[in-house]
């Protein structure tokens, strides 16, 4: 890999550093003993903070000032196209290069996944670290760990480290409760002032972790007991930094808003799988993500200088050379958000945050130190899920004193489309991987099974349902990208309220 841009290994040197200045009876509360790894709960209240360089933090310097310089490009942008004679001409210019685009990416095939680790080589089977950020999990934290501490691994291969991120309800108390249990659990407490959001609490992990393949997962999320053993031979190609496996809704039969996230996980999964397949851009969902423990350490570890840690993350990998590959089944589910005031705070969260890199990182991007075939994967992402919501507000105004349709209207029709179509494709291609995991296990007792002759009608309502509740992302990303542009705003991590079994 080429040289990092971001400090290696700072954060861990400190926290080795520390420990050998401890006292013995210091190093019981903060370090992992022989014993404690095989028997004990390991609390430890980690009181190192991540090393701040100027060239790391200089990255991250003057995001309003960004932000405002690029409102202020897209705007006046918008207003000169409606002037020119032939802005529309540049539109459609622009939805002919996407469209060249968009039919690679329908046409692309993706790579069968590898065959699951084989039992004949256990031996060689790599150990593994999950990590677990909790606060205030009480209603998820104890049936997440006995799904994770009763996969089909061996126990001895691998740990579950939950962060208790300074936790006020009971889910100090039931962590400590599973660690009596489970030998494999350890917990990681860290004190009210400790701060960085989810990266933080990450970070604070990485110099107990002994695995050199991490997994990430929030405190609702549920696998299979086959996961892990899926999810490694994934590794086995050297340029893949990371894996994300695909998200799904464990509520999403409960009200429109949670079948909209659930349709919304399968496009996502599909157009995934399609740029991964025509090397572009494969991305880090936060749950479920898996992590080679060098490429995170090449990336100088996990950014608390930004709110979406997941999709930060992602950008530094490539930018160091580094791949994401993408595991479409079997998927990890977690808990929608049952309401439209929930939902909203997520997706201003997620769409701030995945804005927030293309200003942290538009120079490195530039330079196409990803490559090509990435580079422009990622500005046609940007053109669709970010600029189209931006220039919406001067392009209506300027339809109206001009008396004409908005010039960016037919780039929204393609937009909307391209959604509908990968929402139908990925609807199709989920059923069918579900229909051959039944046949699979159930065809010595049914036989064969045939689609239902309905299928294709309700895969298009489906479809058009989900692809309308999509339409809320053009509301969440102009607002927020405004909103960043300003007014003043400091880092925030507002939290997912988990309620198991109590919504699902």
């Amino acid at each position: 890999m080429p040289d990092s841009y971001w400090p290696k290994n700072d954060y861990y040197q400190e926290a080795k550093i520390y420990q050998n200045h401890t006292s013995d009876n210091e190093q019981e509360n903060y370090q992992v003993s022989d014993k404690q790894d095989t028997s004990d709960v390991n609390q430890i209240e980690q009181k190192t903070e991540v090393v701040k360089t100027t060239k790391f933090q200089k990255i991250y310097d003057g995001r309003r000032r960004k932000a405002a310089f690029m409102l202020s490009l897209i705007w006046t942008t918008t207003i000169i196209l409606h002037l020119l004679s032939w802005g529309y001409w540049i539109i459609l210019g622009l939805i002919g290069l996407l469209s060249v685009q968009l039919l690679r990416i329908l046409f692309a095939k993706p790579k069968l996944p590898p065959k699951p680790l084989s039992e004949e080589n256990l031996a060689e089977w790599p150990y593994i670290s999950l990590l677990v950020a909790a606060k205030n999990e009480e209603a998820v934290i104890s049936k997440l760990v006995k799904n994770i501490c009763t996969l089909d691994y061996p126990a001895n291969s691998y740990e579950l480290l939950v962060i208790d991120d300074n936790s006020t309800d009971k889910t100090p108390l039931l962590l400590e409760q599973l660690a009596q249990e489970y030998e494999h659990l350890k917990v990681i407490r860290r004190g009210p002032d400790a701060g960085g959001g989810k990266s933080g609490a990450l970070n604070t992990a990485i110099p107990f972790v002994k695995g050199k393949i991490l997994g990430v997962f929030d405190a609702d999320a549920q696998v299979t007991p086959d996961l892990l053993r899926k999810v490694v031979p994934l590794f086995a190609r050297e340029e893949v930094g990371a894996v994300q496996v695909r998200k799904a809704i464990a509520n999403a039969g409960l009200n429109f808003w949670t079948k909209g996230q659930s349709a919304e996980m399968i496009v996502d999964g599909f157009f995934q799988e399609q740029r991964i397949a025509i090397g572009g851009i494969g991305e880090l969902r936060g749950n479920g993500q898996f992590l080679r423990m060098n490429a995170l350490e090449d990336c100088g570890g996990w950014n608390e200088q930004t709110i979406t840690d997941d999709l930060d993350l992602t950008i530094r990998l490539h930018l160091n050379q580094w791949d994401i590959d993408f595991l479409p089944f079997p998927a990890i589910t977690e808990e929608g958000v049952t309401n439209p005031i929930a939902l909203w705070h997520q997706r201003s969260r997620w769409a701030e945050g995945g804005y927030q890199r293309y200003l942290d990182y538009w120079k490195l991007i530039l330079r196409n130190r990803m490559r090509f075939s990435k580079t422009w994967d990622l500005w046609q992402f940007l053109i669709t899920q970010y600029l189209l919501s931006v220039a919406a507000v001067p392009d209506f105004l300027m339809s109206i004193i001009l008396r004409r349709l908005p010039i960016t209207s037919l780039l929204t029709i393609f937009t909307v489309m391209v959604s509908l179509l990968g929402m139908c494709i990925g609807l199709r291609r989920t059923r069918k991987r579900q229909m051959s995991l039944i046949k699979e296990k159930k065809v010595m007792k049914f036989g064969s099974m045939k689609e239902h002759p309905l299928s294709l009608l309700l895969t298009l309502i489906e479809s058009m349902r989900g692809t309308f509740y999509m339409l809320h992302w053009f509301v969440v990303m102009g607002v927020t990208i405004a909103r960043m542009s300003i007014l003043p705003k400091r880092l925030k991590w507002v939290k997912t309220v988990h309620r198991g079994d109590e919504e699902t």
